[in-house]
């Protein structure tokens, strides 16, 4: 029951915090247009300002997402998701206050700033916190749960943003946000006790406790025992193993931050851990470039405004709810991860290629009720990955694929904008206003072979990261 309950409590969490950044996002695109190229339905200015905002941020999301997932491990998943909870009231405060010119530059730098530091991190800890809570057998049940419960949120924020007015929006999203904080602080439990050192890495001990804790054993220790294991425990000395006396002490204040090697090692020890990783990456690049494409494209093509936005995602996110909540458990025992993984991505690049060719606007409507086959990958590749690593390393693990994630979201607007800006403009080569996406299913497709690729390998019953 107590899992539960702090299973529940999260859930509430992750709802509010999601409902506060949805709520806002059918009414993002025209905020900007309207500060930046008033009465246009077309503006370069706000795709590569929109891109520049996401380059930047997979560059933050690649350094801090893997840090803050291994720094839970160490001091627990609560005081880390309170750093992206908090952070994440600021910019809203600013456009609920006002939209004008200077106050959507001041909006976007401290978006930009915010999101380089917790741009997934919510869902990254909570994923952790899951993995903690749920055996292993149901955990891609529980994480299809959370994403469902995210897309509820979606929905609800998404609803809410189709009948407000948009200076009520930001508003609304940011009291959200701030309740999203004040709960998880309140009702949200640790799920284990970060004060017991048998989960912390062996380089944390200090050298004196070790010192201390061989005195007391060599004194309750008989001097005539012949306990051989006991005796070699004794004689290993780890403070003799370099000449160094402060060595110890460096390792320490080092050791919670994981570099480039442990990422390296944690690929290399298991073959579907870094298959998973390919199609993150693709996969990510895909939802990079969406990001960066598609709300340009429509509003360009088929002249979208917030309403229509806001009815496209009420699709999108009522598609995710029954995905999620309804067809993925029942789908799971039947076709199992590896296979309803692989529908998921074929639908996907599908999609992209009718948004691409699109000849009417029942299209693209027709095309985001498919998303039901698709809103399930990433739920399976997490749940896939966390098989693949030991009890005490779920933070790190999802933390490096979300880094994946996050660097994806680095090169994906790079390439997806200026290629976006252009085959929307007079000057394009030939005339295919949705090439972009055209390359964008490519990536799925990539991410779909890679899927047929792999074969899941049992998950590992201790840590792979010594």
């Amino acid at each position: 029951m107590e899992k539960i309950e702090s299973l529940r409590h999260l859930f509430v969490t992750v709802f509010l915090a999601t409902f506060s950044g949805h709520t806002v996002i059918p009414a993002i695109t025209d905020v900007t247009m309207e500060a930046l190229c008033p009465g246009k339905d077309e503006c370069s200015l706000a795709i590569y300002l929109s891109g520049f905002q996401q380059a930047v941020t997979g560059i933050g999301s690649v350094i801090m997402t893997p840090l803050i997932g291994n720094l839970s491990d160490i001091y627990g998943r609560k005081m880390l998701l309170t750093l992206p909870l908090t952070l994440s009231i600021l910019p809203l405060v600013v456009l609920a206050y006002s939209r004008t010119t200077n106050f959507f530059y001041a909006y976007y730098v401290l978006k930009t700033v915010a999101s380089m530091i917790c741009e997934g991190a919510v869902h990254c800890l909570a994923l952790a916190y899951v993995a903690d809570r749920v055996s292993e057998g149901k955990r891609a049940s529980a994480f299809g749960i959370l994403s469902g419960i995210t897309s509820a949120a979606f929905v609800c924020g998404t609803i809410v943003a189709r009948f407000l007015p948009t200076a009520q929006l930001f508003q609304v999203a940011a009291f959200s946000s701030m309740a999203a904080a004040a709960y998880m602080r309140i009702f949200l439990e640790e799920t284990r006790d970060i004060s017991d050192t048998s989960t912390q890495p062996l380089l944390e001990s200090e050298p004196d406790s070790i010192d201390n804790g061989k005195k007391v054993l060599q004194e309750e220790l008989p001097q005539n025992s012949s306990d051989a294991s006991i005796q070699s425990l004794l004689k290993s000395d780890p403070s003799n193993s370099s000449d160094d006396g402060n060595s110890s002490h460096k390792v320490r204040g080092f050791k919670k931050i994981p570099s480039i090697y442990d990422i390296m090692s944690l690929l290399g020890s298991s073959k579907t851990f870094s298959q998973v990783a390919v199609m993150v990456l693709f996969n990510s690049l895909a939802d990079g470039g969406l990001h960066a494409s598609l709300m340009y494209y429509l509003k360009a093509q088929f002249q979208f405004s917030k309403n229509q936005f806001a009815d496209l995602m009420l699709i999108v996110g009522f598609a995710g709810m029954v995905s999620q909540l309804i067809l993925m458990p029942m789908l799971l025992p039947v076709m199992g991860e590896e296979w309803l993984l692989r529908c998921g991505l074929l639908v996907a690049s599908t999609n992209m290629i009718l948004n691409s060719i699109a000849w009417d606007v029942w299209v693209i409507y027709a095309v985001a009720g498919f998303t039901l086959f698709v809103l399930f990958t990433y739920p399976l590749m997490r749940s896939i990955a966390s098989k693949q690593v030991g009890a005490s390393e779920q933070g790190k693990a999802q933390g490096c694929i979300s880094g994946i994630g996050s660097f994806a979201n680095i090169i994906s607007p790079l390439v997806f904008s200026p290629l976006t800006a252009t085959f929307l403009s007079d000057k394009a080569p030939f005339y295919f206003p949705g090439f972009s996406l055209l390359c964008i299913a490519i990536c799925t497709i990539i991410a779909f072979i890679q899927s047929l690729l792999m074969r899941a390998a049992p998950q590992t019953p201790g840590d792979i990261l010594a």
